[in-house]
């Protein structure tokens, strides 16, 4: 265990060094204080106004900017330290495969977690100072949301970096699999699927795998629980899960996701040739 934390204490203490970790905090700064700049919190959309309407367009931004964020930056993990020779050095040391390898995911995740939570905390800060409601329940459970797939892209992130056996394919491998995603988004298939007569119920199941789609999904059902905006696939999701139960399943799933890849790339790191 202290092997664990060691690990986890030195990724975190590199990766607060690195320029992309600089940027990363930077952006996700400074789309919080542009949308209080331009007035967000005094606009009203579906009647939310205030630091609701915020927290609502700062989720969506975070969906499209976040999986890719953590992706690149965490392919490089493993396939950047092979390239380096750091293996070399590190089967030298008394430290445990399993302590190293879960010790940089929660180092990791600290780190892809941590900026993306403070920038909504500084959001809900600034707007108490400024007299603004603050939505709690609507931040609670957007902080699930982003702790749930921050954990989710990580996982999937060091499953590619154990596959890939250079930083370069790490990466592109890495964008190739977000691109697909996003391609995946608004349940761009779900028409098509239908038309081929396929069974409502499958194809909203299978739109549902993406990660994305149920980040997205689950943040547009806190301020439209019917899921009015979706058409006629909000119906068949009430149905399959109802509005709870779906919100209960956008956290628990792309958690799990993530921990799986996670699992199954460590036992491939454990079984593999670490030169």
């Amino acid at each position: 265990m202290n092997q664990l934390w060691l690990t986890a204490k030195l990724d975190i203490v590199e990766s607060m060094r690195a320029r992309w970790f600089q940027i990363y905090t930077l952006v996700f700064g400074g789309i919080v204080a542009l949308l209080f700049i331009f007035g967000l919190t005094e606009s009203r959309v579906l009647g939310f106004i205030g630091l609701s309407r915020l927290l609502v367009t700062y989720i969506q931004l975070t969906m499209a900017i976040l999986p890719i964020f953590v992706l690149i930056t965490t392919v490089r993990s493993l396939a950047g330290d092979r390239e380096a020779g750091v293996f070399e050095y590190l089967l030298s040391l008394p430290v445990a495969l399993n302590a190293w390898f879960w010790g940089k995911i929660i180092g990791r995740y600290l780190v892809v977690f941590a900026p993306v939570f403070l920038a909504m905390l500084g959001a809900v800060i600034w707007g108490s100072i400024d007299g603004i409601e603050i939505p709690w329940s609507m931040f609670a459970y957007y902080t699930g949301l982003l702790a749930s797939m921050s954990l989710c892209f990580l996982g999937i992130g060091m499953l590619i970096s154990v596959l890939a056996r250079t930083t370069d394919m790490a990466q592109g491998a890495a964008f190739m699999i977000w691109l697909v995603l996003l391609l995946f988004l608004d349940l761009i298939l779900l028409g098509v699927m239908i038309q081929g007569r396929i069974d409502p119920e499958i194809a909203v199941s299978l739109a549902l795998i993406n990660p994305l789609q149920v980040f997205r999904t689950a943040a547009l059902a806190m301020f439209d629980p019917q899921l009015i905006v979706l058409g006629p696939a909000a119906y068949v999701i009430i149905d399959l899960f109802g509005a709870s139960g779906f919100r209960a399943f956008a956290l628990v799933y792309p958690a799990l996701l993530g921990l799986g890849a996670a699992f199954l790339g460590y036992q491939l790191f454990r079984r593999g040739d670490l030169l």
